[in-house]
């Protein structure tokens, strides 16, 4: 579970070194290495904990056709496994399959490390979920596939809602508001109808996208900062409604504990990845004593009248342009991405890395709501300089002013659009 948070928090360390990678040409799938004795696989602990046998059965499957060949593998956890990649990708070492949070590609691809894939190699590609494809995409070209998802919901306390006479959640925009005004009415001023914590962009960047906004946007060849457009700031002082109405908590904390205020009973609501709720409530973290089985995920209705897009988390795998097994590497990664391993990590509680899988989720209680969250998304601008964007905390920084009443939500979204331009075309 933290794993998926983290992942969702983006580009952590950023590259070292890999600028001396260089593009070697070619595609991941050309036969070059096809012939190697050994492949190395880089995952992360989630893999190790969680579905070994789908690691296994990849194995089982590559080596059923290359005999003889050694599959090591090596697993990491997240705060690790970049500073271990940035170092061995200096060096002639490189692992043949990476694992790498999808917020985590972009600068690893726009510094030359990893090798351009050719998609129609794999199962199910012309259904990738969209925020993944953006994902694995730059400049019209495909340097990795994605692995699985992980979707946003809207989640709150069904004991609170009936408190306040509400009875079902909301399917609008309009029914959600309205229910948290009694909510918020009932519970009084110290009580958050919704615990939103103004830092958290992919929350604040839904309501922008929602009303036909954008982080940022391409010009020719150039990417423009777009969050002082009428759109983007239609969406940026409805977030900030949000806060005003329905926040009360501290409005500098970002979301890292989200799951654990929610838990300490002073809140009605969260928007946030799918797990949250279920963590909130798990005996160690429920200081109420009231939240297992109390706490119910919705599909977050937007503004604008439809379900509000939401930020697609997940994990992506790469193949380094320094791997000399690059063949092997494309049919391992599609054994386990593939049909069977799709299947495996659905199971597991994951979502799928493509529309066909998620089709029949919907109708499923157990998976209908990040399922159905999950059609509607957005994902960040996928130009050169985004690393430096998230690393420099702009969108954080511009959040916080507006959610303390620092600034104006214009000054803000002015100031971030600024800071933005100088560094969104750098690599």
């Amino acid at each position: 579970m933290k794993r998926k948070l983290i992942a969702a928090i983006g580009v952590a360390g950023m590259v070292v070194g890999i600028a001396a990678c260089g593009s070697e040409g070619g595609k991941g799938g050309d036969k070059a290495g096809a012939d190697v004795k050994e492949l190395t696989v880089w995952l992360t602990v989630d893999a190790q904990n969680n579905w070994p046998e789908l690691v296994k059965a990849a194995d089982d499957a590559v080596v059923r056709k290359h005999p003889g060949l050694t599959i090591k593998h090596e697993f990491y956890g997240w705060p690790d496994k970049n500073a271990k990649l940035d170092a061995v990708l200096a060096t002639d070492k490189a692992p043949d399959v990476v694992e790498m949070g999808n917020t985590e590609m972009l600068g690893y691809v726009v510094n030359g490390a990893f090798a351009e894939i050719d998609p129609k190699q794999f199962e199910q590609s012309d259904a990738w979920l969209d925020g993944l494809k953006e994902s694995v995409s730059y400049g019209g070209k495909t340097y990795g596939v994605p692995y699985y998802a992980g979707g946003r919901v809207g989640n709150w306390r069904k004991d609170v809602a009936a408190e306040a006479g509400v009875k079902a959640p909301p399917k609008t925009y309009a029914e959600l508001t309205a229910a948290l005004d009694r909510i918020q009415a009932e519970k009084g001023p110290k009580f958050s109808a919704w615990y939103q914590p103004s830092p958290d962009w992919y929350a604040a960047m839904s309501f922008v996208y929602d009303a036909g906004g954008a982080i940022a946007e391409q010009e020719g060849d150039r990417w423009k900062a777009g969050l002082s457009s009428p759109e983007s700031l239609k969406g940026l002082n409805e977030y900030k409604k949000v806060l005003d109405t329905y926040m009360k908590a501290d409005k500098t904390k970002d979301e890292s504990d989200r799951y654990i205020v929610y838990g300490q009973g002073n809140a009605g609501m969260i928007f946030g990845a799918a797990w949250e709720g279920a963590t909130a409530e798990d005996p160690k973290n429920d200081k109420t004593g009231k939240l297992k089985g109390n706490l119910e995920n919705f599909v977050m209705p937007g503004p604008s009248g439809g379900n509000l897009p939401v930020f697609l988390g997940g994990s992506d795998l790469a193949i380094p342009v320094k791997s000399d097994a690059q063949a092997v590497a494309v049919e391992w990664i599609n054994a386990f991405t593939g049909a069977q391993g799709q299947k495996g990590l659905v199971a597991k509680g994951n979502l799928p890395n493509n529309k066909a899988d998620l089709a029949p989720l919907k109708s499923d209680p157990k998976t209908a709501v990040p399922a159905i969250a999950a059609e509607s998304s957005w994902f960040v601008p996928m130009a050169p300089g985004w690393g430096q964007v998230e690393k420099a905390q702009i969108l954080k920084t511009m959040l916080q002013e507006i959610g303390t009443g620092k600034k104006s939500v214009e000054e803000a979204a002015k100031a971030a659009d600024e800071a933005i331009d100088k560094v969104i075309n750098t690599k």
